[in-house]
């Protein structure tokens, strides 16, 4: 592989790892989302009105840490690789 494709390959691999974290940040906020912000706010609107929670509160907490985690880890490693681009 000469060093113009590795350099295309590097790039397309970042241009990746950026929209995964885009995806995944819209899995956070989007109102058609599993674990979107919405279920959240439902949540804490029945609390307030003394309601028993409409979803499985740890479940859904858990799971939004999991894509916070992996959006973390996948920043992480564009950082290194820009480093590494850029010096």
């Amino acid at each position: 592989m000469d060093n113009t494709s590795a350099t295309n390959d590097k790039q397309q691999q970042i241009q990746q790892k950026q929209q995964e974290i885009i995806n995944l940040k819209c899995s956070l906020s989007s109102e058609f989302s599993e674990i979107g912000d919405w279920k959240i706010a439902k949540t804490y609107e029945a609390r307030m009105n003394g309601q028993a929670d409409p979803y499985d509160f740890a479940a859904l907490t858990k799971a939004r840490q999991d894509v916070r985690d992996h959006i973390n880890a996948l920043e992480k490693e564009l950082a290194e690789a820009d480093k590494e681009t850029n010096g």
